[in-house]
């Protein structure tokens, strides 16, 4: 019997893929009406995206799906971008590019397979069940073939678990590791037992920053599902405006991303709003998995002592522990998180670069960064704030 065939094809919109296949390779533990494990990759937020011109014409992300079909049948999915610069990416190679475009390359346009402006980790590679190996040895395949044919600089896969990280190198794509900080839950009865497990001081100043910050003249609301309403999004999209024109110019979302979100994404959705005087004046937004909590923006139009800490970090941990959540995943950057409970962990990405003599510059660059984060990692986690057991005067 001659072995089945694996065709590849791309797309420019998400609407070419039937939903229902999108969402058995993507989330298949949602067929039933179960939480998706990464809400950034169902069907739903992608679209979100898409629909609201977040990506497509004029953004720099350039939707091109790619699908996997054996014997007629879709077997695996990724989100494809071609990208004509580096931002929101949280795994920058603007370092690459200069060097690249110095060489006398064109480093733009390049493929990426990610969730646009999403730090947070989850599968790339989006096989149906059973078809993990053939599926993402299919998507590599396709991907790499696709840069190459069009003479593109280079394709990376941002954000990918460390299982595909091991896989993709197994395949001939160069690993790359990064740090984030996440929080852990050891099974916390509430916030007070997750603080017994800090040392005094570090204890001391987290419940000195929630008092100071509780105390910014207003309440604070917690937020998911119908509880949200439409009027929450006009006072988050000006908290969202100013922190996007801070960090990168212009935001990367955009107005409509929100009212769509409202009506596809609300059970997803976690909003922490801080309230005074009647109204909101800052806000962090969350995003729920089925065991993790992301962080993933926040705003405000008034400055208040340890207001972000507080509803950026505490709440989400306070959620989480009351909704036995394993994780919350603070987005990007920061060591500032680390004295809040929240630990380095590394990150994986993969990167196929089509000159051969750059490929090995840049894979020498990757042996000795990955070193370097490692140790950091190791140092940073040392310096943790949580208690140093004695276990000759501490059994526990």
């Amino acid at each position: 019997m001659p072995e089945s065939e694996i065709e590849i094809s791309i797309h420019r919109s998400l609407t070419a893929i039937p939903e229902a296949d999108w969402t058995a390779c993507a989330c298949p533990e949602t067929v039933n009406g179960g939480r998706p494990i990464d809400p950034f990759t169902t069907y739903r937020f992608l679209k979100a995206l898409e629909d609201s011109g977040s990506v497509g014409p004029g953004t720099g992300w350039a939707p091109r799906y790619l699908v996997a079909q054996m014997d007629g049948s879709i077997i695996a999915v990724a989100s494809l971008y071609a990208k004509s610069h580096s931002q929101g990416e949280y795994i920058f190679d603007h370092n690459w590019a200069q060097a690249y475009d110095n060489a006398g390359g064109n480093y733009y346009p390049k493929l990426q397979i990610a969730v646009p402006f999403t730090p947070a980790t989850g599968r790339r590679f989006l096989t149906r069940e059973g078809f993990e190996e053939t599926g993402t040895a299919a998507l590599v395949q396709g991907a790499v073939q696709l840069a190459s044919a069009n003479g593109l600089s280079s394709l990376h896969v941002t954000f990918c678990t460390e299982a595909e990280a091991e896989s993709g190198a197994a395949l001939g794509l160069l690993p790359r590791i990064s740090q984030q900080f996440h929080w852990q839950n050891h099974a916390y009865a509430d916030f007070d037992a997750f603080l017994a497990s800090l040392s005094a001081r570090k204890r001391k100043n987290i419940r000195k920053e929630r008092a100071t910050a509780q105390a910014f003249g207003g309440d604070i609301r917690v937020l998911t599902g119908d509880q949200i309403e439409p009027g929450h999004w006009e006072a988050f999209w000006e908290f969202y405006q100013d922190t996007g024109a801070r960090k990168w110019g212009t935001p990367y979302l955009t107005r409509a991303f929100f009212d769509i979100a409202h009506h596809t994404l609300r059970d997803d959705l976690l909003l922490v709003l801080a309230y005074r005087d009647g109204r909101p004046i800052a806000g962090a937004l969350n995003f729920i998995g089925l065991a993790t909590l992301y962080g993933r923006y926040w705003g405000a139009v008034e400055d208040h002592a340890c207001l972000h800490f507080e509803l950026c970090y505490y709440q989400a941990i306070d959620y989480a522990i009351a909704h036995h959540l394993t994780r919350v995943e603070a987005g990007a950057q920061g060591a500032h998180k680390l004295a809040r409970g929240y630990l380095p962990v590394p990150t994986h990405s993969l990167h196929w670069i089509r000159d051969a003599g750059f490929a090995n510059a840049v894979a020498r660059y990757l042996d000795a960064e990955t070193a370097a984060v490692g140790e950091e990692i190791d140092i940073l986690t040392a310096y943790g704030p949580f208690r140093r057991c004695d276990p000759d005067t501490d059994p526990t």
